[in-house]
């Protein structure tokens, strides 16, 4: 990535000027630490660009650290697809991949030191009975029968849990703080609990697994973090992170500060809700086009430069807010429109005959590949007598605003010749099957000799020469610009969120790479599927030329 791509100065980033100005931390070192339970979507994004992007612009180190605690919902897929996703947005983690479970034997060993120290101790309540004790927002919590324990009861007790001799939910480990705190999170947290399922990283070694909190402030601490970034729902967390790190021996203390997380209108960014939506198979997996994941932005079109430049423009702050999709729309136009090659494409064909074209003729006419990027190059496009152009961009009759192709009436093709409108032909049920026009054929690459004046310009394909393809039209995936709000987001689901058609492409596309961008001339910006191959060329459609849903909105 560029300078040209450096981020604006925010609240994080002063907090750690000023941490290196006065001497609290001579370097800087962040970690991104996803679960792996599912599929990093564009809210992820952000904390990516976030905490890569300070240790890239401080000179500092990045961590990608898995909180693998939860082993029954997690797994090696999910490992490898967030592996591609943080590599592929441009960014190098330092070192080897973490993983929290490297260190389940040092978070045992402080567990330990907490039991011994009184300050943890095993609980035999039931799930249910420890939230009935912990009390509520305005009464306090009581305590279990289980706290007073001894250390020497308790540490044979973590080492029965340890060992498989309780079941799940009979017992677990909990930190002994405060039952009467305002923050309901010290109010004896659990730390450990028993789960007998088998780990992607440590199989079957342990039957006892450590909560997040207990978890995640150690794995910083061991790894040298020095500014550990979460989301605000992690505020109240805070507390319980700093007590830990206060009560254990340990020599780095990390601190944690909090920034808003992303919300995007027209999707959700629960991966819980995401996973129904895969499970349920409502969407075409995690890497469908209409996905917020950030795999299935890439199967879209969407490019690594557009994500970050998505999350520069949303900035990092305190406040929740939701973004509006435009704004995320907007950067992968910008850059499309920028740097994608133009070809033609034919969403809605009808066919043109001219019949005062030879009909054994095939033309070759060169058209650039970017109207203002010559470096980009040319093409070569057949031009034939029989060509393939969109039915709405004819009309029998027309008032003079209409600059498309007119019965009696004369238009250019794109990069070819002037073409008039001779007459038509229909079908039983009244629909146009075919144009027969006439061309002039010293109008290519020129204007009529006569100084007839011809305005409209329309694409178009050959019909003889085109290559068939299926045209995925992606839109937003809910009706609603906030579907999490609603009692079931599945029924805010948008009916047209995904319109296959059968159109025809020019012959160089046939060609195309998955992940290459093209702009569709007139249509919209399309790449080539990446997973659907093998069969008809299938192109996705990243986004249109502007801004369809403006209009909804307002």
């Amino acid at each position: 990535m560029s300078e040209a791509e450096a981020r604006p100065s925010n609240f994080i980033r002063q907090i750690i000027d000023k941490d290196l100005e006065n001497g609290t931390h001579a370097s800087v070192h962040t970690r991104f630490p996803p679960e792996p339970n599912g599929y990093l979507h564009i809210g992820h994004a952000k904390s990516i660009c976030l905490n890569f992007g300070i240790a890239q612009d401080y000179q500092g180190q990045c961590n990608l650290r898995f909180d693998d605690t939860n082993p029954e919902k997690e797994d090696v897929e999910y490992v490898e697809s967030i592996k591609n996703d943080v590599s592929w947005l441009g960014f190098e983690w330092q070192g080897e991949v973490c993983y929290s479970s490297n260190y389940f034997d040092k978070l045992y060993d402080y567990a330990v030191e907490l039991i011994e120290k009184g300050l943890a101790y095993v609980e035999e309540l039931s799930p249910e009975q420890i939230r009935e004790y912990r009390g509520t927002l305005t009464q306090p919590g009581k305590p279990s029968p289980y706290r007073d324990r001894t250390a020497e009861e308790n540490l044979e007790l973590f080492k029965k849990m340890r060992d498989g001799g309780f079941k799940e939910g009979e017992a677990c480990l909990r930190a002994k703080i405060d039952l009467a705190s305002s923050f309901i999170v010290l109010r004896d947290p659990v730390l450990y609990r028993v789960r007998f399922a088998e780990h992607h990283q440590t199989g079957d070694k342990w039957c006892i697994y450590p909560m997040y909190d207990f978890t995640h402030c150690i794995s910083d601490a061991l790894e040298g973090i020095t500014h550990s970034l979460c989301t605000l729902e992690f505020q109240d967390n805070r507390r319980l992170y700093d007590w830990v790190l206060d009560n254990i021996t340990i020599d780095c203390q990390p601190r944690q500060y909090e920034f808003s997380r992303l919300n995007l209108e027209y999707t959700v960014m629960s991966k819980r809700k995401l996973n129904q939506l895969v499970v349920d198979n409502l969407v075409d997996g995690w890497d469908d086009p209409r996905m917020p994941t950030i795999s299935g932005l890439r199967r879209r079109g969407f490019t690594p430069a557009a994500i970050r430049e998505f999350c520069k423009r949303i900035g990092v702050t305190k406040q929740e807010n939701m973004i509006e999709m435009g704004v995320l729309e907007s950067c992968i136009r910008d850059d499309l429109n920028e740097n994608a090659a133009r070809a033609m494409a034919v969403l809605d064909p009808v066919k043109v005959i001219i019949e005062n074209y030879d009909s054994d003729k095939v033309e070759s006419l060169s058209l650039v590949n970017h109207p203002n990027k010559p470096e980009m190059g040319s093409r070569e496009v057949p031009f034939t007598r029989e060509l393939w152009i969109e039915r709405d961009d004819f009309r029998e009759e027309a008032n003079k605003k209409y600059k498309r192709l007119v019965l009696g009436k004369e238009v250019r093709l794109r990069g070819a010749y002037v073409i008039k409108a001779e007459r038509i032909e229909k079908d039983a049920d009244g629909n146009i099957t075919t144009i027969i026009c006439s061309y002039d054929a010293d109008t290519l690459g020129k204007n009529p000799e006569d100084g007839r004046k011809v305005k409209g310009v329309i694409h178009w394909v050959s019909a003889t020469k085109g290559v068939p393809a299926e045209l995925r039209l992606y839109d937003r995936l809910f009706t609603v610009a906030n579907p999490a709000a609603e009692s079931d987001f599945t029924h805010m689901l948008n009916p047209e969120s995904l319109v296959v058609v059968n159109g025809f492409v020019e012959p160089s596309l046939a060609t195309a790479e998955p992940e290459v961008g093209y702009q569709f001339e007139r249509i919209g910006y399309f790449c080539l599927d990446s997973k659907l191959t093998g069969g008809m060329l299938t192109f996705n459609r990243t986004v249109g030329l502007r801004d369809t849903w403006a209009k909804i909105d307002n």
